[in-house]
């Protein structure tokens, strides 16, 4: 245990932002899971309050706690008794840490962060990234489930990512709001327009669509937020971990060669890497293969 870190005069007030953006994001995690079984199905987000999916009986607030109420209630209905997805806990404990990592990440000076993390030195950044994050989360698991990305997560991710970019010109480590904006609006056209690309080259190839056109615009949007470098970083992260989950469901017989899988939970977890330690895995990436100077002997 790090004895000076606990002795460090600023860190109760470390710890307590600690437990609060932890408690935030299972709270934020919560309400996705609301929107995740109810945006594919075209019903509101706000009202009637949640409900049961086996029963359609109303959830007391007392059972409907984020975390605990799952585990008190093992899993089920407190009026039918039926079983309710580990999901809900799953999405409520992953946006929970989640939140945390990206707390964690801030410091007013850039000194080294718990678990590597790339510090940020603007707080503003803080409730950029955890927007963010929740747009990705929501987008996954709709994704898993129906094979879509909802416009609410691509195409407002974009509009989101333009927006904030004038407001937090740290985004894109901007001196100025239309500096900053210009790079967002950079980031959204080289993800869109990478991604609209290669899925035209794959539809002439095969002959069918080779790429959903929602991964497009979450790439878009990806950009928006994160600017040119994370769209290139996304793409290869993502087409690694999609092509290495894909082998392995096939040689598994889980997936034929022909099926579709969705590509859009690859690209979340890539973008979520890129929050948490892109900009030092490129920095290794570009020291790997140097760029020569022409003007050296």
């Amino acid at each position: 245990m790090n004895l000076g870190l606990l002795e460090s005069p600023d860190f109760p007030w470390r710890m307590f932002f600690s437990i609060l953006s932890f408690t935030w994001g299972a709270c934020i995690g919560s309400f996705l899971n609301v929107c995740i079984y109810r945006i594919p199905r075209e019903l509101s987000v706000v009202a009637p309050r949640s409900f049961c999916p086996h029963c359609q009986h109303p959830i007391e607030w007392y059972h409907n706690i984020p975390l605990l109420s799952y585990v008190l209630l093992r899993g089920h209905c407190a009026h039918c008794k039926g079983k309710i997805t580990p999901r809900y806990v799953l999405v409520e404990l992953l946006v929970a840490v989640l939140f945390f990592l990206v707390w964690l990440k801030f410091d007013l000076d850039t000194g080294a962060r718990p678990l590597h993390l790339v510090p940020i030195t603007d707080w503003a950044l803080i409730p950029v990234y955890w927007l963010m994050v929740s747009g990705l989360v929501l987008g996954t698991f709709v994704d898993f489930e129906h094979l879509i990305i909802p416009d609410r997560v691509t195409l407002g991710g974009i509009v989101a990512g333009l927006v904030l970019s004038v407001v937090v010109p740290s985004m894109h480590n901007a001196t100025g709001a239309l500096w900053s904006l210009a790079w967002s609006a950079i980031g959204a056209a080289v993800g869109w327009g990478i991604l609209w690309g290669v899925g035209y080259v794959g539809t002439l190839i095969f002959k069918k669509d080779a790429m959903g056109f929602g991964d497009v615009k979450l790439l878009g949007a990806i950009g928006a937020f994160l600017g040119w470098r994370a769209v290139l970083f996304t793409l290869m992260l993502s087409s690694l971990a999609g092509s290495i989950v894909g082998i392995t469901l096939v040689l598994a017989k889980r997936k034929e060669m022909q099926s579709r899988i969705p590509y859009g939970p690859y690209l979340a977890l890539a973008a979520v890497i890129w929050i948490l330690w892109g900009p030092a895995l490129w920095q290794g990436y570009l020291n790997i293969f140097p760029t020569p100077d022409p003007y050296a002997p």
